[in-house]
């Protein structure tokens, strides 16, 4: 994963947005996201990418048996020590590339907004299955395909003046730089059929896809979010 996060003024830039500041309630997708958690109450949790921490908060408050937090960013990690640290959450510093435990650690794997920079899901969705006890979820989110396709990842004027979403390139999956918090940031692009047969392959059952469009009062704010697809939430079992 890119350790963009590191940068000194990215990173002063990134802890100045909403969902840095205010957590789960400032994230739009996360009505959609807490709606599929299975029940966490005594369960072994993962989340791969955990930024600062919010999820991992969150798992532990639910009552789950233990909670490991994995991200490359050891100023994230400083964060998520510092202020989403509780009884049970252990934070550690580790590439999704290569990260793996024996098989059946956990019983579920999460992970917010980070698949986006890994290169190759087919690896990674074969190390959660893996990693995941027989019964386990998986549940993830990333931004979506027809977000990332065209790669600056910003609305377009035609020569009519309207506001448009460009989706180009959308079969040519790789690398692409995108400007973000005013820092060139690079992420990749897969597309909705590469992720999901990747899911499939690794053994898991696809149990549920959702697009999320915030709340009425994120859509109140944000009227883009009804026009174009930002994220996309994936949840798998291992049955």
């Amino acid at each position: 994963m890119s350790n963009t996060y590191d940068d000194p003024s990215f990173f002063t830039a990134y802890a100045q947005m909403p969902r840095s500041q205010h957590g789960l309630d400032a994230a739009g997708e996360w009505p959609d996201f807490q709606a599929l958690l299975p029940p966490l109450a005594g369960q072994r949790v993962l989340d791969l990418g955990c930024g600062y921490g919010w999820h991992c908060q969150y798992a532990a408050a639910q009552g789950a048996q233990s909670v490991l937090g994995v991200d490359s960013s050891t100023r994230m990690l400083a964060e998520a020590r510092a202020h989403h640290s509780a009884p049970g959450i252990t934070y550690e510093a580790g590439d999704l590339t290569t990260f793996t435990r024996p098989a059946g650690s956990f019983d579920v794997i999460i992970s917010s907004l980070a698949l986006h920079y890994i290169t190759d899901l087919a690896d990674l969705m074969r190390r959660i299955a893996a990693m995941l006890a027989p019964g386990g979820v998986m549940l993830v989110t990333l931004e979506h395909p027809l977000f990332t396709a065209e790669g600056r990842e910003q609305w377009v004027t035609t020569t009519t003046g309207e506001r448009v979403w460009p989706v180009d390139r959308y079969f040519d999956e790789g690398a692409r730089a995108t400007q973000f918090l005013d820092h060139t940031v690079t992420k990749y692009h897969h597309t909705l059929s590469t992720l999901l047969t990747d899911v499939l392959a690794a053994g898991l059952t696809l149990t549920a896809v959702a697009e999320p469009r915030g709340t009425a009062a994120d859509i109140a704010q944000h009227a883009d979010w009804t026009r174009a697809p930002m994220m996309l939430i994936v949840r798998g079992e291992k049955r």
